[in-house]
């Protein structure tokens, strides 16, 4: 079993700056937890991955750094392209999407690099990708030019030195939103190289049952290629504790208990959007609830997470929003931030264990 920090929270698009950042946050948080080696989900920008797919000497750079410093590296995030740090993202993290011929370039320049990152010891290797594209438009012809696309995916990964395996992540808003959804698009695919990343938070806003969705997947034949451990906010139906978490940078898509929904929390509050409770895609820390009335979906996280057991290895703690939460829940600096994932990783690491 894997378990990483998806280093999307960091802005860095450039080899230069990833390497700084491993020593600003990565080796603090390896120190923290006493660790001998730490997991990163590298997130690697569309021009970084281009730069080191062409580059074998830089990837063995890469290599060298990671190694030097006690880090390794099984699974990448290719769901956000570039930008993903911008000061306004929302619908952006979307494009290009599996229609497009960058999609697929920016996938298999991910795969190439990852063939040289992997430790030697590991079985395969990870990435994750966006659930095809947003859910609308969504012609006949973007579907054929997607599959077409997939389709020369997986010939291409399954030609690489090393496995290499891509999954499809479910989000609300998205042409997949939930595993009903993968079963029907991922099922046409081959799933000897394919399957779905299961994001725990997206499963949560989603309103899924955990048993339910990874009995689904299970009996789909589709594998879960990996896990994002996250946790979504949850709160009653527009409370006011709710507003201070509207800013501008990413989409937050919310669901209320009674399936109605919004692609962004504040036209959320301004429609009043009928339940009980609303669930918000808004990925909060794993150890450390919103403050009442507020609260979050670990417990949706805890069950899934029992569901999956062995059947997936690689789990990678995604909370990229540190950056955008309230002012008093923010870390004041790079060593708060680092100390902050560290606490993540320890809840995600005490969990794993817990359920195996």
């Amino acid at each position: 079993m894997h378990l990483s920090y998806c280093t999307n929270v960091h802005p860095a698009e450039d080899l230069s700056g990833i390497v700084a950042q491993l020593d600003t946050y990565a080796v603090p948080i390896r120190r923290q937890l006493d660790a001998d080696v730490l997991g990163l989900g590298l997130w690697l920008a569309a021009p970084v991955a281009a730069e080191l797919a062409a580059s074998p000497e830089q990837r063995r750079r890469l290599r060298r750094e990671l190694d030097a410093r006690g880090l390794e590296v099984v699974t990448l995030n290719g769901f956000p392209y570039e930008a993903f740090q911008a000061p306004v993202v929302k619908q952006a993290v979307y494009h290009p999407d599996w229609t497009t011929p960058e999609r697929l370039a920016y996938t298999l320049d991910l795969a190439r690099v990852l063939v040289d990152l992997l430790p030697d010891d590991a079985d395969r290797g990870s990435i994750s990708t966006l659930p095809l594209a947003w859910r609308e438009p969504w012609p006949p012809a973007a579907a054929d030019a997607a599959y077409r696309n997939v389709d020369t995916l997986a010939k291409e990964l399954a030609a690489l030195d090393r496995p290499i395996r891509v999954g499809f992540e479910p989000e609300p808003g998205c042409l997949i939103e939930n595993t009903t959804q993968a079963v029907e698009y991922v099922s046409r695919m081959d799933t000897s190289v394919l399957g779905v990343c299961l994001d725990l938070a997206h499963l949560a806003v989603a309103w899924e049952d955990p048993a339910a969705a990874v009995g689904r997947l299970r009996t789909a034949g589709i594998p879960i290629v990996k896990v994002q451990v996250s946790a979504a906010l949850e709160g009653p139906a527009g409370d006011p504790a709710l507003r201070p978490y509207v800013e501008p940078r990413f989409l937050h898509q919310t669901r209320t208990s009674t399936n109605a929904y919004a692609d962004d929390l504040d036209e959320a509050l301004d429609r009043d959007l009928p339940g009980d409770a609303w669930r918000v895609h808004y990925h909060v820390p794993l150890h450390a609830a919103p403050a009442a009335p507020l609260t979050s979906t670990v417990p949706v996280l805890r069950e899934a997470v029992r569901e999956i057991g062995s059947g997936c290895d690689h789990f990678d703690v995604e909370t990229y929003t540190w950056g955008v939460l309230p002012e008093d829940q923010r870390p004041r600096d790079d060593a708060g931030l680092a100390a902050g994932i560290a606490a993540e990783l320890a809840f995600a690491r005490d969990l794993l264990e817990e359920t195996r």
